[in-house]
């Protein structure tokens, strides 16, 4: 009797330990399962922010495309105690400026029509303040006041008091009450400023570019400090006419030129709407 309880008792704990053996066995499939799953879900959640931060990336960059197409300016008014009675008070241009895209500058003279192409892409607040300035009629009824022949060939206009006597921004007491950063300056250029380019004056400083202007007529050769403001289209002519007649050397050997002897008249200067 006693051998056969023993032996009831070994079957019993064999079925235990078999029962236990396979309880842990299945919990070992369960917990690995698990783990699986949860290393799924992890790797998706991954995958997830990365999909996200992508997106948003990509949302970043068109924002980026969006606004690439616009200029930051920034306009200096000048102190009240530097201005003169020939400074114009016009306001100021917006300080976001388009850079994408071109206007044609048209200046109707008393001798014709000389027009110019102007590439906002390299100087977006140049155009911005010529594009004011005329709307404001800033150059109407003004004189073209310099002209130089020798080694230089420059006709120089937009200092509607037309007292301008050299170089300089500063040489001429009429202009607006602002000035602005230089742009597009052709420091790889040869010569940096050829025929037929139209270029900004300014006072030898950095950042006081204001509303004078010079036609290149001849190659010259100038330090790049001038923003190229763009090239003339059409009216050359009329400028190398102007250029054949001379000046009256009134300004002498140091500042050079003088007022054209053939006077030219800006009746009115436009800009275009912005093309393309």
């Amino acid at each position: 009797m006693t051998s056969t309880r023993e032996r009831q008792r070994a079957a019993a704990r064999a079925r235990l330990e078999r029962e236990m053996a396979e309880r842990a066995a299945k919990a070992r499939k369960r917990r690995q399962m698990q783990a699986i799953v949860g290393a799924g879900a992890a790797l998706l959640l991954v995958v997830a922010g990365t999909v996200w931060l992508v997106t948003s990336l990509g949302d970043d960059e068109t924002d980026t495309t969006a606004t690439s197409g616009t200029a930051l300016c920034v306009w200096n008014e000048s102190p009240a105690e530097q201005r003169t009675p020939q400074t114009k008070d016009v306001g100021l241009p917006g300080t976001q400026q388009p850079k994408v895209g071109t206007q044609t500058m048209t200046i109707d003279t008393n001798l014709g029509p000389i027009t110019a192409k102007v590439n906002l892409a390299d100087t977006p607040c140049t155009a911005a303040s010529f594009t004011h300035l005329a709307s404001k009629n800033f150059f109407d009824n003004s004189k073209c006041h310099r002209l130089v022949t020798e080694g230089l060939k420059v006709l120089q206009c937009g200092d509607p008091s037309a007292t301008g006597k050299g170089w300089r921004e500063t040489d001429g007491t009429g202009g607006p009450h602002y000035r602005f950063a230089e742009e597009n300056l052709p420091t790889d250029k040869r010569p940096p400023y050829p025929e037929g380019v139209i270029a900004m004056a300014n006072s030898g400083q950095p950042g006081s570019t204001g509303s004078q202007f010079f036609i290149v007529y001849g190659d010259s050769q100038l330090d790049a400090n001038y923003t190229v403001l763009g090239t003339i289209t059409s009216g050359m002519d009329i400028v190398k006419q102007v250029g054949a007649a001379g000046h009256d050397n009134a300004f002498g050997q140091q500042a050079g030129g003088g007022h054209p002897k053939k006077e030219v008249v800006i009746k009115k200067l436009t800009m275009s709407a912005v093309q393309g």
